[in-house]
């Protein structure tokens, strides 16, 4: 029985990956998205790796002194074996240059272990007295889950790949100083109001649910990325090829719906291949795991800014970034935001770079008359608020009344129909104030809004 032998493990490599990171800190940028405390089997190793995962939250360097001290401070030094256990790290890493490698064969070890102890809960649910068949099946299933959710780290994606496989789909189907300078946003209202997004910048846009955080977020990044702009998105909530698909069908002005379906005709079948063009060349990676936290995160934005470039970082959105640990926080969602929002701030000043991050909005904004968000509405924390150098709300009239409604209400003025006030509450480096776009819903795009329909 599989109980009996001794679980999948790689000493060597675990000693040869801590050895990576005491010999070059450096190599944690390559090892941190691959590889978590409990994926060590050995303890020592695991509490070692954990200490340089603190240090590197806090921005400290990792070498045998400070991973020493770290491990002193929780009173774990001795445990592991001292000061002559991290010699004996070092002694047996000749090179930090396998430090990926020997971090895949640590993980991969690690999912063995994990699937064994998933086949082990999966057979005490087979001998479980129950009528509910159903929800046994559910539980085994996400118990599989758990393990393949805990492996399902993709990392960026360039555009030009991700449409290479669109077009190769399409063809098998047979169906036709910029380093210090302020970001733009492509819209010049909004441009003129904060004076451009500035290097190490937290942004907050928030709104309620189906009001087009994520369509605003993505269409700056992708405005910015037509004047040289690099931007990495965390896509959270959606797949790459969603988020892909989303991005065409504004740049192309055709119907998403449209696009998936097959319904192109000649001329948009055109326009979207020439926009597939244009949208390849620009640098956008996207990042669609769903299960991870701050520092893998922060982690996979620094390489990337040292693999290619990094100007920008997209995340969304924030309520779904996983809370380092969960058992440090119990049920206090509220402080586990709190360490999220402030290592998000974290991460823009590292990198110097604006980090445009989608929030949800409480509910309290639904009961309220008029139904305008305010600061106070931000979900979870207000510590989010404290954080945010720029906090923006999308507000539009029109999903709250009806035509006759407004009439009701508002006689003799327009219907303002896709009419949308970006609501800046706070601005850090000058004064709030308000700016107005127009919402395509067909196109999933914002535009500036001509001055003559600003009524």
């Amino acid at each position: 029985m599989y109980a009996e032998r001794l679980l999948p493990h790689d000493i060597e490599a675990e000693e040869a990956v801590i050895g990576s990171l005491l010999i070059d800190s450096d190599s944690f940028l390559r090892v941190s998205s691959l590889l978590r405390p409990d994926d060590f089997y050995r303890e020592r190793n695991r509490s070692c790796f954990a200490a340089c995962v603190d240090l590197f939250q806090r921005s400290e360097g990792i070498d045998q002194v400070t991973v020493a001290r770290e491990l002193s401070r929780t009173n774990q030094l001795d445990t592991i074996g001292g000061m002559a256990y991290l010699s004996h790290l070092i002694s047996v890493t000749p090179t930090s240059v396998h430090a990926e490698y020997y971090a895949a064969l640590i993980a991969r070890a690690s999912v063995m272990r994990k699937l064994i102890g998933a086949a082990d809960k999966i057979s005490s649910l087979g001998y479980e007295d129950t009528d509910d068949v159903d929800a046994t099946l559910r539980r085994a299933e996400d118990t599989l889950f758990q393990v393949r959710g805990a492996q399902s780290e993709r990392g960026f994606m360039p555009l030009r790949q991700i449409y290479d496989q669109y077009l190769q789909d399409v063809n098998s189907a047979d169906v036709t100083d910029i380093n210090n300078a302020p970001l733009v946003t492509g819209f010049d209202d909004l441009d003129q109001l904060l004076g451009g997004i500035q290097r190490s910048d937290m942004v907050i846009l928030g709104a309620r649910p189906g009001l087009g955080k994520s369509t605003l977020a993505i269409n700056v990044c992708i405005n910015a990325a037509r004047t040289g702009i690099s931007s990495g998105i965390f896509s959270l909530e959606m797949s790459r090829e969603q988020l892909a698909l989303r991005i065409l069908a504004s740049a192309a002005e055709v119907d998403p719906l449209r696009i998936r379906r097959g319904l192109l005709n000649l001329s948009e079948q055109e326009r979207v291949i020439t926009t597939i063009g244009e949208l390849s060349d620009l640098p956008v990676y996207i990042d669609d795991t769903p299960f991870q936290g701050i520092v893998e995160m922060r982690s996979k934005a620094r390489r990337l800014s040292l693999e290619q470039s990094l100007d920008m970082v997209v995340i969304d959105y924030l309520q779904l970034i996983q809370g380092e640990g969960r058992g440090r926080y119990g049920e206090n969602r509220v402080q586990e935001i709190s360490d999220i929002s402030r290592s998000i701030k974290g991460m823009a000043r590292d990198l110097n770079i604006p980090v445009i991050t989608c929030s949800q909005l409480s509910r309290v904004v639904e009961n309220r008359p008029g139904h305008r968000p305010q600061l106070s509405d931000l979900r979870d924390s207000g510590s989010i608020e404290q954080d945010a150098d720029i906090v923006m709300f999308i507000y539009r009239e029109d999903l709250y009344y009806t035509e006759q409604e407004w009439e009701q209400h508002f006689p003799g003025r327009p219907y303002p129909r896709g009419i949308t006030e970006l609501i800046v509450s706070k601005h850090r480096h000058g004064q709030p104030g308000s700016i107005k776009l127009r919402f395509h819903g067909d196109f999933i795009r914002f535009e500036s809004l001509p001055r003559t329909d600003e009524s």
